[in-house]
C-alpha cells in the first residue's frame, strides 16, 4: 500500500523520530508513506469562530494537493491523507467537516486559492496512522513482531486531540481502547491508568512553564504509580512536555525518576526487530535505552 502522507512541522524538526520510527514500521508491514508535494504548515489548530476562515486555507491548501498523487503514479489512492501528528489530524479534520457542512464556505476558500490549479470537493478523509493500523488488523500486526516485549509495561497517553471532541477523535473519549489494543498485539502489556487522557498543558509550555510542570508531573506519577516502564504518545507537543520537561522536575523535587517517553511507533520498530537506527531516539531526552536493554534485551 502507498498512501499519501502529510508530515507537518514537528516531524521535519524535534519530533524527526516520530517520522523516521514511522516510516521504517510502516515498510515492515508493507505500507508505504508517500509524502505530501508541497505541503505547508496545518495552521496548528483551526478557528472556533463560525466566520472566520482565514484559518481553514492551510488545512484545505493541503487537501487540494491530493489531486493528482494517484494519477501521477506516486500513490495508490488520492480520496485518504494519513497523519501522524495528534494535533495535525485534529486540525485537518476539524476543518474537513466545517467545509463538508458548509459548502459556500467551502467555495469561499476555493476563490481565497484562485491561483491552485486544483480546487477541493470535500472528498478527502483524513486517517490518522493508528486508525489505519487498526484497518490492517492487530492480529496481523502481531506476525511481524519479532523481538518480545514481554514483561514491559506500556502506559498509552492520549491526550486531549486524538480523541476529542467526538465528531474527529479516533477512540471513546473516556474510555478509548485503541493504543492498548496496538500494544498488546506487540506483546507489551498495556498499563491501565486514569491519567491517559488529561491534558499535559499544550502550549501553556512557551508562557506558564509553571502550569505544565504541574500537570506533567500528575501524568508522570500517576504512570510510575501503576508500574509503567514507558509512556508512549502519537502528539509531538504532548512528547515534549511529558519527556523534556523532565529535567525541571528533577531540579524542582528531588527523589523524582524518570521514565522514557516515546512515539508509539518506535515501540513498533523496536518490536519488528529493525535496526536502531530508525528508532530515531535523539531527540529523546530522557535516555529509553538502558530501561529497552534491561528489559527488551535490544
Amino acid at each position: 500500500m502507498k498512501i499519501p502522507y502529510f508530515p507537518g512541522c514537528s516531524l521535519k524538526t524535534y519530533a524527526s523520530g516520530f517520522e523516521k520510527s514511522a516510516i521504517a514500521a510502516g515498510k515492515a508491514l508493507d505500507i508505504e508513506l508517500v509524502e505530501l508535494p508541497r505541503w505547508n504548515c496545518c495552521g496548528v489548530v483551526s478557528s472556533l469562530t463560525k466566520d472566520d476562515l482565514m484559518h481553514h486555507l492551510a488545512p484545505v491548501r493541503n487537501l487540494m494537493r491530493l489531486s493528482d498523487m494517484k494519477t501521477s503514479g506516486l500513490a495508490d489512492e488520492d480520496k485518504r491523507l494519513l497523519v501522524l501528528c495528534s494535533m495535525c489530524m485534529n486540525t485537518f479534520k476539524r476543518t474537513n467537516l466545517k467545509v463538508r457542512e458548509n459548502s459556500e464556505d467551502l467555495a469561499t476558500l476555493n476563490d481565497f486559492m484562485y491561483l491552485e490549479e486544483a480546487k477541493y470537493d470535500g472528498s478527502v478523509d483524513i486517517v490518522h496512522f493508528l486508525e489505519l493500523l487498526k484497518e490492517y488488523g492487530f492480529d496481523k500486526i502481531s506476525e511481524s513482531v519479532n523481538t518480545s516485549l514481554a514483561g514491559l509495561k506500556v502506559a498509552p497517553y492520549y491526550g486531549c486531540m486524538l480523541i476529542r471532541p467526538k465528531e474527529v477523535g479516533i477512540d471513546d473519549a473516556e474510555e478509548p481502547t485503541i493504543f492498548e489494543n496496538l500494544i498488546s498485539s506487540l506483546g507489551a502489556e498495556p498499563v491501565s491508568w486514569h491519567a491517559k487522557n488529561q491534558c499535559c498543558g499544550s502550549y501553556l509550555t512557551v508562557n506558564k512553564q509553571d502550569t505544565v510542570i504541574k500537570l506533567t508531573r500528575r501524568i508522570l506519577d500517576n504512570a510510575q504509580q501503576e508500574k509503567a516502564d514507558v509512556i508512549v504518545t502519537s502528539c509531538p507537543l504532548c512528547a515534549f512536555n511529558l519527556d523534556s520537561r523532565q529535567a525541571l522536575l528533577q531540579e524542582t523535587n528531588p527523589g523524582f525518576e524518570p521514565i522514557p517517553v516515546l512515539y508509539f511507533t518506535q515501540l513498533m520498530a523496536i518490536a519488528f526487530g529493525l535496526d536502531a537506527a530508525t528508532y530515531g531516539f535523539e531527540k529523546n531526552k530522557v535516555d529509553p535505552m538502558p530501561l529497552l536493554n534491561k528489559k527488551v534485551f535490544i
